[in-house]
């Protein structure tokens, strides 16, 4: 099939998606047209996002109101964006910098890049190994840095001090704003602070390189976030959309703003009052699209229960959710997620 020949060629330079997910892609990429669904036909226009002033929290009179915005923002939309959030661009611009020196490394130094950077655990990864249709494929590529593996990182001094300080400041503003969200919920206001110290955060750095098939599958797969919260940076080329009213939508990147989104461990704490939304990225045929997420989670052992009665969920660790949901992606392909954990 010479158009599978040409796109092979084409993408020599970047993961070999073709060349790894051949069998799988000349089945589906074949002659027939019975396969021809475009993923993104049924997308509504771009929107925006709920955008708040995080600056009003440093004013008595309006702090209130902000507070309140945040609380309703993450009820409603389980996304929200925040400007004045005072990490200066600086620390964002050199993240961003950073993470593509990272990534335009021969393919073959990125697969072995935890020996390079003496981490504990893979920190790079690509596609989806399991994939077993194209819409289980995610045409992306991503490096995980957990918190505490950034201090191990000697011999790379640059990327640990610009990773430390981009995690240092966003770390910061997550426990603020579960602060806020906990508070909104009659929780104690140092709730976070008490009770999921020392956290297992990590960095996931994200590209999505141009895809010839652009149509037929994913930049990232529809997931929900499994974190309490999650806070992203990126850049103006777009391709995020996220699930409202039972309907895909486009959300259109503020250059000026961070994304904040409401994880799993958040809506089974709130007992449902914060919605932890399904969201994906659309894969893009001509233009590279960058992200840095920073995932703000407790340690393993940490207990999710619901001050809030009657319980929706029942009482559970993060190791026994992420055991739950490896068991489910392994056994079905997919997330199931917190309906698991139902009362």
């Amino acid at each position: 099939m010479q158009i599978f020949k040409s796109l092979i060629s084409k993408m020599d330079h970047e993961p070999p998606f073709f060349k790894t997910y051949k069998k799988l892609l000349k089945k589906n990429l074949g002659e027939s047209s019975e396969n021809d669904e475009d993923l993104y036909s049924m997308v509504e226009r771009s929107k925006e996002l709920p955008l708040i002033d995080l600056e009003k929290l440093n004013h008595e009179d309006k702090r209130e109101e902000c507070m309140k915005e945040i609380s309703e923002a993450a009820s409603e939309w389980g996304f929200f964006q925040v400007i004045n959030h005072g990490i200066p661009n600086e620390i964002l611009e050199n993240m961003i910098s950073e993470q593509k020196k990272l990534f335009y490394q021969p393919f073959e130094d990125k697969l072995c890049a935890e020996a390079v950077f003496n981490l504990s655990e893979k920190t790079y990864r690509w596609g989806n190994p399991c994939a077993n249709n194209l819409r289980q494929l995610s045409w992306s590529e991503a490096f995980h840095f957990t918190l505490a593996d950034i201090p191990n990182m000697d011999q790379h001094i640059t990327l640990r001090s610009c990773l430390e300080s981009f995690a240092t400041r966003m770390a910061t503003l997550a426990e603020n704003l579960a602060e806020i969200l906990a508070l909104k919920l009659n929780m104690k206001s140092n709730h976070f602070q008490e009770n999921y110290l020392p956290p297992s955060s990590f960095l996931r750095l994200n590209r999505y390189p141009p895809c010839p098939i652009s149509s037929k599958v994913y930049g990232l797969l529809p997931h929900s976030d499994t974190s309490f919260l999650t806070i992203l940076n990126q850049d103006s080329v777009g391709g995020m959309q996220l699930m409202k009213d039972g309907k895909w939508v486009d959300v259109k990147p503020n250059p000026r703003a961070l994304v904040i989104n409401i994880g799993d461990l958040f809506q089974a704490l709130s007992n449902d009052v914060y919605k932890s939304i399904k969201h994906r990225v659309a894969a893009s045929e001509e233009v590279e699209r960058f992200s840095t997420t920073f995932f703000y989670c407790p340690n393993n052992g940490a207990v999710i229960q619901s001050e809030n009665k009657p319980a929706v969920y029942k009482k559970f660790t993060l190791r026994e959710y992420r055991k739950q949901t490896q068991k489910d992606v392994k056994n079905t392909g997919d997330k199931v997620g917190l309906p698991r954990f139902v009362l």
